[in-house]
């Protein structure tokens, strides 16, 4: 009876341990229902986003622009970051944030299973919601796949993208994107933008001191942010170089000298308030032909022909010119008058600066290149030049006489006045341009035609529309400081007009050339013609309009304008190198005041700046075909006797005027 016992009471313990154990597995059995099932119903319901997007990482990049020395003077962006290949980056650099954020990332497969128990018992304690634990991928997939909010179910989120990033990509691909898209404070994202904003240089160029700083801002930017909380930096820098040794990426004695080098900071990222107008007009130009999500976004470098050094000096000039202006006290109205200024190379149409107004900040109207007005007599080159390529020379006479000539309407008279209502009789073409006599500028266009001045100017460069009527020969049709100043490089080239550039190069993200810049130089003059306008029109700063233009060591050539009620001021100028044009005016046609003329109010302007750009003693080049004869200015007449009162003037070997004798003048010519 008691064996009996004993084996029924073995065979209900047997009993019992296979119930426990069935109980067990219907448990196990249970919980992984529910887990497989809480899987199945958080895939369905979370919404986790799709991660094929990240094969084709292409963040928002900040787009540059540099200036003619590839310096850079202003950058555009949504989020201030540079994209870098992980293989350009020092080798140190990856490795430091592995060691800071993650150090078991080479070995876990997107999530590590401890530090998120870890993680978890420390939050649930303490009762936060904290994002400690976090992967570097996790990191990732927060950051460009998820909201910031912190939620648990945010965390399960990301660590089922983090798992499958980990499966879809390879380590190294999600250090290259975490490295370019994480923020560092500063505006910076990514590790390049951060180098640049904290020590000047690009990620490329970080040393192993720089790069522990770094490797310490993801966790809290703004408390470790080396321009707020120092003390902390070298904390935090101080863990970082140690996790490094720890890991065995670095030796001890690597890590002490690291910590003990000294620390250069980045100046802020400032745009040059000298460039506001240049670098206005390059964005304005990439937004118009690329899109403003190429300018933000697309991470472009954009080369420019700034020059800087001049860029200074051209706003500095014009500050004193308008300074000066209300130093003069004239009777004017209320308000400091608007100037602008464009310089460009004479024979590339590179422009060097650009001022657009007095103040950017005030106003970011671009006088220069958008503001159309009346050039007044800076127009009249055009149709002198003309007359020149046409029949006439230097020593052609005109007239210079009150003019009555029927008017716009029936019954009407209209009647060009000269400045001052002064008048010279008979007077050589030379003199009217130097002494900018409007009766004969009438009647030269009468003479020639309106067609063959508006074709001219066209080709010039003058898009604006131009007035069919004899008032063309006043400067009444508006146009650009811009299209003006480019005109007056085809007197300055020989008769080659250069197309007025900004940019030399546009270049993607990628190293994708998109622009480049060719030169474009049209001729649209001929040689001998360009140069007798350069002649005249060195006369006009030597002794006509624009003496005040007057004192460089080179060869210079230009021409004022002023219009009616001293509404305008200009002055076109130019040497063998650089063309120059300067306007000064109100945006409301007010008057400038009585006598501020374009050789008063714009041509110390124009001094002032051309005297910072190169002073070698340059004359313009002189085409074969032309010769130099002794001119009586008044008559234009070449008698011996009078050779005191001459002026040497350019003609054409095979246009040259008669001697008083009626004789060609051959002997007297200058070579």
């Amino acid at each position: 009876m008691a064996a009996e016992n004993t084996s029924d009471s073995g065979r209900g313990a047997w009993t019992l341990n296979h119930i426990h154990l069935a109980l067990y597995l219907l448990f196990i059995s249970f919980a992984l229902t529910i887990g497989i099932a809480v899987v199945l119903f958080l895939f369905l319901t979370l919404n986790i986003p799709d991660i094929s997007s990240l094969a084709s990482y292409d963040p928002p990049a900040t787009t540059v622009i540099l200036d003619a020395k590839g310096k850079q003077v202003d950058a555009v962006f949504l989020e201030n970051r540079f994209v870098v290949p992980l293989d350009k980056m020092p080798k140190d650099l990856p490795l430091a944030f592995v060691a800071a954020e993650d150090a078991r990332f080479f070995e876990h497969a997107g999530v590590d299973a401890w530090s998120t128990f870890r993680a978890l018992l420390h939050n649930l304690r303490t009762g936060a919601r904290g994002q400690g634990g976090s992967t570097i991928t996790q990191q990732v997939a927060r950051s460009l796949l998820l909201s910031p909010e912190k939620t648990y179910s945010r965390k399960i989120k990301e660590a089922i993208l983090a798992y499958r990033i980990d499966k879809f990509l390879s380590k190294q691909e999600i250090l290259y994107i975490y490295l370019n898209q994480i923020y560092f404070g500063e505006g910076a994202y990514g590790v390049d933008a951060a180098a640049r904003i904290y020590f000047g240089k690009k990620a490329t160029e970080l040393n192993l001191a720089e790069i522990a700083i770094l490797a310490g801002l993801p966790q809290a930017p703004s408390r470790y942010s080396p321009f707020k909380h120092f003390d902390l930096t070298k904390k935090r820098q101080a863990y970082v170089l140690n996790r490094m040794a720890d890991e065995g990426y670095i030796t001890a004695t690597m890590a002490r000298k690291a910590y003990a080098l000294p620390l250069l900071w980045g100046a802020p990222l400032e745009a040059d308030d000298d460039s506001k107008y240049f670098v206005q007009y390059v964005r304005n130009y990439i937004q118009s032909q690329y899109g403003a999500k190429a300018l933000t976004s697309g991470g472009l470098t954009i080369d420019t022909t700034l020059d800087q050094k001049l860029q200074k000096a051209a706003t500095a000039a014009v500050g004193r010119g308008v300074a000066k202006w209300v130093v003069r006290g004239a009777k004017k109205p209320a308000g400091l008058p608007q100037a602008a200024l464009i310089a460009m190379e004479a024979q590339t149409g590179k422009v060097l600066a650009l001022v657009g107004g007095t103040d950017f900040n005030r106003s970011q109207f671009n006088r220069a290149t958008q503001a159309k007005r009346q050039p007044g007599s800076a127009f009249k080159p055009i149709i002198y030049a003309a007359a020149i390529k046409e029949t006439f020379t230097p020593a052609s006479i005109f007239i210079d006489e009150p003019l009555f000539l029927p008017g716009a309407t029936p019954g009407t008279v209209w009647q060009p006045q000269n400045y001052r209502d002064e008048y010279s009789g008979p007077t050589t073409l030379k003199s009217a341009l130097i002494h900018s006599k409007n009766i004969v500028t009438v009647k030269i266009l009468q003479q020639i035609g309106l067609e063959p001045v508006r074709r001219l100017a066209h080709d010039m460069g003058i898009s604006s529309q131009l007035d069919k009527n004899l008032s063309l020969a006043l400067g009444s049709s508006e146009v650009t400081l811009l299209e003006l100043t480019g005109a007056y490089t085809t007197f300055a080239n020989l008769g080659k007009r250069a197309t007025p550039v900004f940019i030399t190069k546009i270049t993607d993200r990628n190293g994708k050339v998109l622009e480049t810049w060719q030169e474009n130089s049209v001729r649209v003059l001929d040689e001998p013609t360009a140069y007798q306008m350069t002649n005249i029109m060195q006369g006009v700063i030597e002794e006509g309009t624009g003496k005040k233009a007057g004192g460089l060591p080179q060869e210079t050539a230009g021409k004022t304008g002023t219009t009616d009620k001293y509404h305008d001021a200009w002055f076109i100028g130019y040497t063998p190198e650089v063309v120059c044009g300067v306007w000064m005016g109100f945006d409301k046609k007010l008057s400038l005041g009585n006598n501020e003329t374009g050789g008063q109010a714009c041509a110390p302007i124009w001094l002032d700046f051309m005297k910072k750009t190169s002073q070698k003693k340059e004359s313009f080049p002189v085409p074969e075909g032309i010769v130099f004869l002794p001119m009586d200015q008044e008559n234009g007449k070449f008698d011996p006797d009078n050779w005191d009162r001459a002026t040497w003037t350019a003609f054409r070997k095979d246009r040259m005027p008669l001697t008083e004798n009626q004789e060609h003048p051959e002997e007297l010519a200058a070579p």
